[in-house]
């Protein structure tokens, strides 16, 4: 992944306006998925995703990063998972785009894209429900007086309905963590409050996510909107424009993103991405080469 920065006027090794964003990076890495079963029957899963990113910005140029590792198991009630995971907060609670150039809104510094804890969800006829009780730091395993709750409600199956519309809360109290960097260990009240949506009709896609609250003693907001159009058989051709809001005490800003995505293969993507951002009237563009490879 690379692109290039109209007002650095130069190359640029990472795909978010933040170029601390750890998941944000050129990397290799692996999977692994195990399905755990006793008297043949299946009752959980045990995954993991790791990878070596490549940090242009920091002290030690390969950084080791740990996306996905949890259990997950199952009754006939609820759902359990333990270890680094997705939070039940936003379209990141169901939305994957970790190898995406477009972004959610975690990426732009409201809320987590994966955190250190445990957590239970529920499947209905009508939706789903999930909470969460985790760490607060994210990426690192970091707990000194820090914790964050989560909850969210949703309305619709999005594989059947073709819509889902969420409701969601977080509370707790976090130390301000930059990445895998702890920059300030004292703990400060955190609390958000959101609604996302997903609503796809033909080959269109609409997402948006909308979400308030108080992080380490400022107010924040943050709104995001995404259209997305699906082109070419088995939709291999995907347009898309995305605007972001964001603020923290009265300090506004906004990101104006176009991206394109090119399945070439199965195995192998092309994206590219043009990101506006208005503060430091920086014009950014990127491209990325996505591949995966089975080996075992």
């Amino acid at each position: 992944m690379s692109g290039y920065s109209a007002k650095k006027d130069r190359a640029i090794y990472y795909s978010n306006a933040n170029p601390q964003e750890v998941m944000q990076r050129p990397s290799v890495g692996a999977d692994f998925i195990q399905k755990l079963s006793s008297g043949g029957i299946d009752w959980g899963t045990l995954y993991f995703e790791g990878r070596l990113a490549y940090d242009a910005q920091g002290r030690h140029k390969l950084e080791p990063q740990v996306y996905n590792a949890y259990v997950r198991a199952k009754d006939p009630y609820l759902d359990y998972w333990a270890g680094h995971n997705r939070i039940p907060v936003g379209l990141e609670s169901y939305f994957d785009t970790h190898a995406a150039l477009l972004q959610v809104l975690s990426m732009y510094g409201a809320g987590f894209d994966r955190d250190w804890g445990v957590g239970v969800s529920r499947d209905f006829s009508w939706g789903d429900a999930a909470a969460s009780l985790t760490s607060g730091t994210g990426f690192p395993l970091y707990v000194q007086g820090s914790f964050l709750g989560s909850a969210r409600v949703s309305k619709g199956v999005l594989s059947q309905d073709n819509y889902n519309v969420g409701a969601y809360c977080s509370g707790g109290q976090l130390a301000d963590i930059t990445g895998y960097h702890v920059n300030d260990h004292e703990v400060k009240p955190y609390n958000t409050l959101g609604m996302d949506a997903a609503y796809l009709f033909d080959r269109y896609e609409l997402r948006t996510d909308l979400r308030k609250g108080v992080k380490l003693g400022a107010t924040t907001y943050a709104a995001l909107a995404r259209l997305s159009v699906n082109l070419l058989d088995e939709s291999r051709l995907k347009l898309e424009f995305q605007p972001v809001f964001t603020g923290a005490d009265k300090n506004d800003d906004y990101f104006l993103g176009a991206g394109l995505t090119y399945a070439v293969t199965a195995d192998l993507s092309w994206r590219g991405m043009f990101e506006y951002e208005r503060s430091t009237a920086e014009k950014r563009v990127l491209t990325q080469l996505y591949y995966y490879l089975k080996v075992l």
